[in-house]
C-alpha cells in the first residue's frame, strides 16, 4: 500500500533544523500533491516556566509579527521552487499539545514534520523535546529531519 501525504504540517520557529525540516516537507508535498501547513507557535507558558516574568500583549504581538515574517519567508521559498500550495498557521499555547494534538486534528494532517531540535541542551533538559514529544502524542505518521544529514550535506 502506498502512503500519500495530502496535509502536511510543519513546524517553524526560526532554527537551520525547522527550516530544513520545511524545505523536506515542500518536497513530500510536491511528489503528493499536498499541501503544507506551515505553523509557528507561540508559547506564553514557556517564559513562566524558564523563569522569566509573563510576557505582555506587546511581546505576543511582537511575537506574532516575526512569525507572519517567518511564513511570508516561506511561502516566498515555495514560490521560488515552484510550489505554492502552502498555507501560513499561527497557534497560541503549548507548543507540544499544538503541533502534536491540536493542529493535527484541526487541518486533518496526515504527516508531521519537524526538525530534530531547535533547542539547546539546557533547554531540552528544562522543556524536553518538542519532536520527543510530538513522536508519542500525534494520530498520524512523524518525519524527523535529522540536522546531521544537513551538516553531512553542506560538506
Amino acid at each position: 500500500m502506498e502512503q500519500e501525504y495530502k496535509h502536511i504540517l510543519v513546524g517553524i520557529d526560526g532554527s537551520e533544523q525547522a527550516l530544513a525540516a520545511f524545505k523536506k516537507a515542500i518536497e513530500v508535498a510536491r511528489r503528493n500533491d499536498g499541501t503544507v501547513y506551515v505553523t509557528n507557535v507561540i508559547d506564553q507558558q514557556f517564559y513562566n516556566f524558564m523563569g522569566y516574568a509573563p510576557i505582555d500583549q506587546s511581546m505576543v504581538d511582537q511575537q506574532t509579527e516575526a512569525a507572519k515574517k517567518m511564513i511570508e519567508d516561506c511561502k516566498d521559498y515555495g514560490k521560488k521552487v515552484g510550489y505554492q500550495k502552502i498555507e501560513g498557521v499561527i497557534a497560541y499555547g503549548s507548543v507540544r499539545e499544538s503541533m502534536a494534538v491540536n493542529l493535527p486534528k484541526k487541518y486533518a494532517i496526515d504527516l508531521i514534520m519537524v526538525g530534530q531540535s531547535g533547542l539547546n541542551a539546557v533547554e531540552r533538559f528544562m522543556t524536553g523535546s518538542v519532536a520527543s514529544y510530538v513522536i508519542r502524542r500525534a494520530p498520524c505518521d512523524v518525519l524527523i529531519v535529522s540536522d546531521e544529514v544537513e551538516k553531512a550535506a553542506s560538506v
